[in-house]
Order: C-alpha cells, then structure tokens, then sequence
C-alpha cells in the first residue's frame, strides 16, 4: 500500500473519543451556529481563549440521523455573536475543537483553497519563494504526441494537473475555470484584496485571474488550427506515486470531444468578458479563440467522443453534448449579443429541462447562470431560468432539515466526490437567493461549509490544513512523494463514499457503514479522498460568498 512508506499505518477516522461536531474554521457573527452531539449532555458551555463562559445552552434531542446512523442532539449558540476564539464544553470535561467567531472567519481557507491552484501548476517549477517547502521542479515540459498520428508532435506546455494523478483534462480544466471565473465576477472586491504569494502576485490583476491565466493559455495549446479540442493531454497511463518532476513518460493528445470544444468555446467566452476591463488585447483573443471553437460546433453537429481503451487514465466521457452546446451557446449570446446564438441555446431547452448543474458532466445551469446574469434575451426565458434555480433550492434546503447536520445530500447521493456535490449544491443555493431577491437559502449554503469543514460525524475538516483536524494524506501523488508530513494546504477532499469505489476503501470501512462515515484519510483511498480542481473550485465561489 502506498503510504506504508510514509506513515507505516493506515488510519481509520472514527473519533470514538469525540462527541462534538463543529466547523472547525467557525462562524460568521450573525449567522446561526449549531454544533452536533452524538452523546447525550444535560447542557454545553462555550469558553473563550481566557478560560472565561461566555455562553451557557441546552442541548436539544434531534432524533436518529440515518446518514451518520446514530441518534444526535443539537448545541445551538447562535446568540453568541462576540468576536473571539472559543471552543464547546460539556459537563463530564470534553471539549470540542477550537473555533473562531469574526467577520472575515473564512479568509484563511479562502485563500488556502485558492492557492492550490498554483501548487498543481503543470510545464514549470514551484519555487521556493512561493512554494516553500512544497517547492519541485519542472515538470512535463516535452512535446506531446497526437494519440491517431504519432508523426505530429505539439507543444501543450502548461495548465494544472487535474487531481491526484497528472493528467490534464479539457472538460475538468474548464469547468473548475468557470466556477472561478463566475465568483470573481459575483465577488470582485473579495479577490481584489487577496494576495496568494504566487509569481504574479502584485501585478495588474488580481492573483486569481492571474491563476486562470494558466489555465486558459493552455487550454488555448489544446486548441486545433480549425477550432476543435483535443479532449486530453496525459501518458498513457498513471504515474506511480513520484513527483512531477520524475515523471518523464511521452505525454499523448487524445482525440478532440465534442464536449471540450464546446466547453472551450464556453469558458473562452466568459474569460473574456471577465478580462475585458484588465487587459483588451487578452481579451479579444480570447473571444476569437471562443469562435473559432463555436464555428467547429457548428460545421460539426453530431456528438463526438472516442474513448480510447489504451489509455487508461481518466475518460471523463458523457452521455451527450447537449449540455456544453448549451453552455457555449449561452456564453457567446452574452459576449456578442448576435441572435444566432439565442436560436441555438433555445434550440438545446428541451434537452436540458430544468437542470441547474455546475459539473463536467453536466453543465446546464453554467449557461443558465450567465443568461441570467446578463440581463439580456427573452423576460419569459429568464424567468424560468430563475424558476429552476428557486425550484432546485427548494429541495436542496428540504434535504438540508432532513438532518442534524444540514448536508444537502440524501443517504444515496454520497458517492465519489460527495463534497463536491455538497459545494455545488451550495452554489445552487447561493445563486437562487440571488435571483429570488431573499436571503431564504444563505444559512443552506452556509451549513455546507460547516459540514466540508468539520461538523460532520467523523469530526474531520475535509480541506487540508484548515482547522486543528483535518485531511493530511489525500490521494495526491506529491503529498505522498516529496517526503514532508505536512500536507499541501487547501486541498478539498472528495469525501465520503457509501459505493466503496475502490479495493482499498472496501478493505478498511466495514459494509453497512453510514453514508457520512464512508471515509478514510488514506492516499490509496482513491474514491474518497482524492482531490481535484473542479472540487476545489466550487469551495472558491462558496467561501468568497462568505467572505464578502
């Protein structure tokens, strides 16, 4: 097993000794703050850092939580709103992990999950100046052969390895830059005060857009001379767990998707309206580039995806492009405002019903989103764009009360990537509130955060290095290989997985077991505890929501 070299045991993370269950970050002064017990206590405290009480409650009986499986009480403090580091106390002496209450509560995570971006910089070295001790060198700098024509070699330097393996891929890299995208166009101002330590930080624009930067110019390699998009760029397996720097397999293009070529058209678009105002010339390329993609779609209508066995790394293949069509439409009406592209975004409405998703798999409600938010097109369109949005919320939330812990998942929506499930649902919300003119849905999203980030029944922050317990060994190939304990920070984990999607995760996590306690901090758990950017992107949009 692959942390047998590292840790020389394998962890399994139920905290028999822990009986409070809390976001381990903290909370926002106005907004509601409720802890979760599995024990029954006949009151809680919260002390402050100078040992002093600063609140006194009851816990109150919250029933049986069939997705943790066992009986839970809530500890409800709402009421205290004073800024200050506390933890949770119950009678019998246990304390809860510490936690913050203060306005800008979220502004570390925040910038730890953004940052990542920059630690999974693919084409170049992390120096030490801005890496520190998870500093590597170059990596993946060679030439890459076309999968069907080995004669062809491209240079496609660039971009972020996608997860725990150092594959690129067109669809993820595309979705993750729209949810980041799309939060500095919501959020601005909270991105403009950031600075990340990265190499472009100080310059004209803020880190983040600089961050997107390098994955946009690579998407713009992955490009073909007539618009279509090479889906892929990986070897033709996984690396073992080395770092980047040692992995010098021949890298291959893989087959232009339909699918990337729409959602390269898509993001282009949205890139350059976001850069319009910060660099012209940018911009305008950008857009050209969105077109040029666009004008493949067009001449090519039918769906286009070869999955090619001999390369076994991620397929992320699906079932249609309807979606992606969709988006790219959606996008291109907004940017140029030319009809043509309104035809064809209300030509894909039947195909994507009243769907609002945010994943690679799925990107409806990214063209939803950027139709609303322009304010332009047909009243009786948006009104029912924003419908789907109110509707998905509604349901979300009512999933939200169906449980102590407020997770916006059912028992069996908890399979590879829950998290980012979680995340996304969070986005739906946060957006529906937007355009339902309420605040109806803002302490949902809110309850998700809390539950990524510890209050949940295993008592674990799942984004590394955010609170006092978190994820430290997650399946990433340089958190395993570069010989440091300490874990990249801001990596978001995927989660607990009741379908056990892997051999190891089937070996170490008893059948039956909870859908929330599915989960294991262990590099070989692929299905639970990888990361990946469009994981870590969707905490970007939530948290800044937060932060704003």
């Amino acid at each position: 097993m692959y942390n047998a070299v590292k840790y020389n045991r394998t962890e399994v993370l139920f905290l028999n000794n822990k009986h409070i269950f809390i976001d381990q970050a903290g909370y926002l002064p106005d907004m509601q703050k409720l802890a979760v017990l599995n024990i029954q206590a006949e009151s809680f405290e919260v002390i402050n850092s100078s040992g002093e009480v600063c609140y006194c409650g009851t816990p109150v009986l919250a029933g049986t939580d069939s997705k943790a499986g066992e009986q839970v009480w809530t500890a409800d403090f709402s009421q205290l709103r004073s800024t200050g580091r506390y933890h949770l106390r119950l009678p019998d002496g246990e304390r809860s992990f510490s936690f913050d209450i203060k306005d800008n509560v979220y502004d570390t995570c925040l910038d730890d999950v953004t940052k990542a971006f920059y630690y999974l910089r693919c084409g170049c070295g992390l120096d030490e100046k801005h890496a520190g001790v998870f500093k590597h060198g170059k990596c993946h700098t060679g030439k890459a052969l076309v999968w069907t024509d080995n004669s062809i070699a491209l240079e496609a330097t660039g971009g972020w390895h996608d997860a725990g393996d150092y594959g690129r891929y067109v669809t993820a890299g595309a979705c993750a830059l729209a949810h980041l995208l799309y939060a500095y166009k919501l959020y601005p101002a909270v991105f403009d005060r950031q600075s990340l330590n990265i190499p472009e930080s100080g310059g004209k624009e803020p880190d983040l857009l600089a961050e997107c930067r390098v994955e946009l110019n690579w998407l713009m390699k992955m490009q073909r001379e007539d618009g279509a998009v090479y889906h892929k760029l990986t070897t033709k397996g996984h690396a073992p767990f080395i770092m980047p720097e040692e992995d010098t397999a021949q890298l291959y293009l893989l087959p232009p998707s339909s699918m990337a070529t729409a959602d390269t058209a898509a993001v282009l678009a949205l890139a350059s309206g976001v850069y319009s105002l910060l660099d012209e010339e940018y911009s305008e390329l950008l857009l050209e580039r969105a077109l040029l993609s666009y004008s493949w779609l067009e001449s090519n209508p039918d769906y286009l995806f070869e999955n090619q066995k001999e390369c076994t790394t991620g397929g992320y293949g699906e079932h249609n492009d309807r979606d992606n069509r969709f988006w790219a439409a959606s996008e291109l009406y907004v940017i140029t405002g030319e009809e043509k592209y309104h035809d064809h975004l209300k030509a894909f409405n039947n195909d994507i019903g009243d769907s609002v998703a945010f994943g690679y798999g799925d990107m409806s409600g990214l063209g939803k989103l950027a139709y609303l938010l322009s304010g332009t097109g047909s009243r009786s369109l948006r009104e029912k764009y924003s419908a789907d949005f109110i509707a998905a919320a509604d349901k979300l939330a009512a999933e939200c009360e169906n449980g102590a812990y407020g997770c916006s998942l059912n028992e069996m929506s908890f399979g590879w990537g829950s998290n980012m499930t979680v995340l996304k649902n969070a986005m739906v919300m946060l957006l529906a509130d937007r355009f339902s003119h309420t605040k109806k849905y803002e302490c949902y999203a809110a309850e998700q955060i809390h539950y990524l980030l510890g209050k949940n029944p295993l008592s674990i922050s799942y984004v590394s290095g955010c609170g006092e317990y978190s994820i430290e060994r997650p399946h990433l190939r340089p958190v395993y290989a570069d010989g440091i304990d300490e874990c990249i920070p801001g990596m978001v984990s995927g989660g607990p997985n009741r379908y056990l999607s892997d051999p190891f995760a089937k070996k170490l996590i008893p059948e039956g077991t909870a859908p929330m306690k599915c989960f294991i901090d262990d590099y070989d758990c692929y299905s639970l505890n990888e990361i990946t950017i469009y994981w870590n992107s969707p905490a970007v949009f939530v948290l800044a929501h937060f932060n704003s």
